[in-house]
């Protein structure tokens, strides 16, 4: 009993230490060259998870190699704003001896998460070399193939599954299987390692949830040869999600591809839905990783973790950002350089050395997206431009006031901060005192009278600033600002 209370307290301490945690607000914290010819009228609030209603997954991976350290990081999580992290399991750091399952690491990393309010998304992965054919500790590296790698496999998830019964409800299994060209040639062994380990999950803790397949790719045509022997199987019931990567430099260019994977889906299941569980840009160029060849400055970075966040969101998939910290990877790995996606840098030792402009953005985006849960329909809005791009549109269930997000999405995001203005007609629009926020900076302006009318039903912006960055109109009243 009196351990039951310790363990009690020390999760109070935690929250309340983790609650008090804030990240300074400042109308200088992130700096661009962006000019507005609006009033600053003041800077977004961060909201940490404790207020948030949002499920939004923030990338906490490479822990099981060791290449960052979460206990370097930590603090950083709660005031960020987003609810739910992703880890790795590491199947080769938890059991170094045949049958001998230390589990030591994991814990201090889930039950300091658990402690704070944060939600944990599992993935089993990757292989463990002690067992012959088991496969490796690394990306590409390849997932059981021998009897005894996959017997072996089961008895780490089940042991696993029991370890974490009432603090992981959702898992992921593998990672990123289809770089491995080789071994995903045979798809079913793929299919039957998430087969396996999904009922193996599912019969430990039956109100779990479970991502299939964690595909690096956006390949509809391999997602249907998998689908389909799911559905011979009789096994799409163990899955709730289909999780994805695919990276790309403009954001938006992944939708075409993603739409076809929706479509399969649909075919195969009404209950399966889509998960972007990977996915953010460097901070700069020629580094290690996916979009590595591109000249990248941190903010670039953000304006790619704002569009593909809330494009995901506008097409009703799950999303989040990878990774809260850059990676040292190791010489053993398939990536060879440092991954500076992190929205914290950090130091070859793991430590962090400040916080990036993508966190800040990110923190900005996760203090309102809560607002954005009833989809407008954006056929209602007229903008009256030449340049492609991005909107969604929301409207607040209690006081119905409307808001909306515009950004251009010809190209990969630049460093160029020079918006266009242009005109923004909302048939039906519900618009008390709509402001002008910009997510990057987190800044709030005035929108001057003279440029917002009203005709009949018909709500018109004249020379909205937009550029290559997500900008909001919203209500002032909806968000809070300081």
């Amino acid at each position: 009993m009196r351990n039951q209370i310790n363990v009690l307290c020390h999760f109070l301490l935690l929250w309340v230490v983790s609650s008090c945690t804030h990240t300074p607000v400042s109308e200088g914290r992130v700096k661009t060259n962006l000019a507005v010819p609006y009033e600053v009228i003041g800077v977004l609030s961060p909201k940490s998870i404790h207020e948030v209603k949002n499920d939004l997954t923030l990338g906490c991976e490479v822990l099981d190699r060791d290449y960052a350290d979460y206990h370097q990081y930590k603090e950083y999580i709660v005031p960020l704003g987003l609810k739910k992290i992703r880890l790795q399991a590491g199947w080769a750091k938890t059991e170094k001896i045949k049958g001998v399952y230390d589990f030591a690491w994991l814990d201090s990393i889930i039950n300091d998460a658990v402690g704070r309010g944060i939600k944990i998304w599992l993935q089993a992965s990757y292989g463990n070399p002690i067992y012959e054919g088991g496969g490796t500790p690394y990306l590409k590296g390849g997932w059981p193939t021998s009897e005894e790698g996959k017997t072996a496999w089961n008895r780490w998830v089940e042991a696993m599954a029991l370890h974490y019964k009432g603090k992981v409800y959702e898992w992921e299994i593998w990672n990123e299987p289809d770089i491995n060209k080789e071994q995903i040639k045979d798809y079913k062994s793929l299919t039957d390692l998430n087969i396996r380990t999904a009922e193996i999950i599912k019969r430990i803790e039956p109100d779990a949830k479970i991502a299939a397949l964690a595909l690096a790719f956006a390949d509809a045509e391999f997602l249907e040869k998998c689908m389909q022997d799911f559905k011979e199987r009789g096994k799409l019931e163990l899955f709730d999600w289909i999780s994805y990567h695919q990276y790309v430099f403009r954001p938006e260019d992944v939708y075409p591809k993603v739409e076809k994977m929706r479509q399969v889906i649909q075919k195969y299941s009404d209950h399966i839905k889509l998960w972007q569980g990977e996915n953010g840009a460097p901070s700069k160029g020629y580094m290690g990783g996916a979009l590595g060849a591109y000249q990248w400055s941190e903010v670039s970075q953000a304006k790619w973790a704002l569009r593909r966040m809330l494009g995901d969101h506008g097409r009703d998939i799950a999303t989040g950002i990878f990774s809260i910290a850059d990676m040292n990877y190791g010489g053993n790995d398939a990536i060879k350089k440092k991954n500076v996606k992190g929205l914290l840098e950090t130091n070859e030792q793991n430590q962090v050395v400040r916080a990036k402009v993508v966190y800040y953005a990110v923190q900005h985006l996760a203090s309102v997206f809560d607002l954005l849960q009833h989809s407008v329909d954006v056929h209602r809005f007229e903008v009256k431009t030449d340049y492609p791009y991005s909107l969604f549109a929301y409207q607040d269930e209690k006081s119905e006031l409307q808001s909306f997000l515009i950004w251009y999405d010809e190209a990969t995001p630049t460093n160029f901060n020079q918006p266009t203005p242009v005109d923004v007609e909302v048939a039906g629009g519900k618009f008390k005192n709509p402001v002008w926020v910009d997510l990057l900076t987190g800044k709030v302006y005035k929108i001057p009278a003279g440029d917002i009318s009203k005709h009949g039903d018909k709500y018109c912006f004249s020379n909205l600033p937009v550029y290559d960055s997500p900008i909001m109109v919203v209500d002032q009243s909806l968000i809070k600002y300081e």
